[in-house]
């Protein structure tokens, strides 16, 4: 997808949304100021923790809050643990304002969901949380970079694979991808013709993760997802989802009709993931990739 398009729609949704006026309905709140109402409508919150909160700098949120207090919209108390900080809440003055941009925001929202049919308010929440999610997920993830193997990472995406595959205990006696006499050389196993692997780098520039794809043997057009492990650092982040997002694109452009992967039931969170890419269980194994200890066998079209 062109990404310009979709930076466009964000901006029009920010004006419709009224974010660049200079009040929120017909309340004398910027929408700053109500988005700190509103956080603090769960409980008191320092200054830090509300910028925090909304992703800004804390400098960002003392004006703001300044004026609140003035109006009386907010108070502020001492922190119960931290003498050197203090709190903001509610007063009975802001809970009324607060309880009045509800009401307001909630008229408008129905007036908008009014233009739509039941099945097209559930595509517009679908889509919106998905969205969410991603741009989430993507901030997380600044700092990281995936990038293709290079010859320097063979010594260090191996000792991710042995890392890993020792705390979920997946020894080399037992037909794990840790037992591939390949094991030390991922460069150059994967620098071939329709096969990919890449490597994902901390903000330090430490490999923490990998994975790659490549024809899966004994099966014509389909592709092996392989040697996808990732340590502690980088789980959470999303990454190892855009990791095997961007392996089965990459998987289109070759050529190949699905693909295959093998896991194991201690890796739950890896087959949950897959699950959620649409991969479906398979009854038994496919093709020949020498891990008879991994029983179970997925498979996923890329038509």
């Amino acid at each position: 997808m062109d990404p310009r398009p979709l930076r466009a729609l964000s901006r029009d949704l920010v004006r419709e949304l009224g974010m660049l006026s200079q009040q929120c309905g017909s309340l004398a709140l910027s929408p700053l100021e109500a988005h700190l109402l509103l956080e603090l409508e769960s409980g008191p919150a320092t200054n830090q923790q509300l910028a925090d909160r909304l992703r800004i700098d804390k400098s960002n949120a003392s004006r703001p809050l300044a004026r609140l207090a003035e109006r009386e919209l907010i108070a502020w108390q001492a922190h119960p643990s931290d003498g050197r900080s203090k709190q903001a809440s509610l007063t009975a003055h802001g809970a009324a304002q607060l309880h009045d941009l509800h009401r307001q925001m909630d008229e408008a929202m129905s007036d908008t969901l009014a233009q739509l049919a039941p099945e097209e308010s559930e595509r517009l929440w679908e889509g919106l949380r998905l969205y969410r999610s991603a741009l989430s997920r993507a901030r997380r993830q600044q700092g990281y970079r995936i990038r293709s193997i290079a010859p320097k990472d063979n010594a260090a995406i191996a000792a991710v694979v042995r890392r890993v595959s020792a705390e979920y205990g997946l020894t080399a006696d037992k037909g794990y991808g840790v037992a591939d006499p390949v094991l030390d050389e991922l460069f150059e196993t994967y620098h071939r013709a329709a096969s990919h692997y890449w490597v994902i780098e901390g903000p330090d520039g430490t490999i923490l993760g990998g994975g790659g794809i490549a024809p899966l043997a004994g099966e014509e057009g389909v592709c092996e997802l392989q040697k996808m492990y990732f340590l502690p650092d980088l789980r959470g982040l999303g990454l190892g989802r855009r990791l095997v997002l961007q392996a089965l694109e990459e998987a289109r452009q070759l050529g190949y009709q699905h693909c295959y992967l093998e896991t194991t039931a201690s890796l739950r969170e890896a087959t949950a993931l897959y699950e959620s890419l649409g991969f479906e269980h398979l009854p038994g194994p496919l093709g020949s990739t020498g891990h008879d200890a991994c029983e179970i066998c997925m498979v996923k079209s890329l038509g």
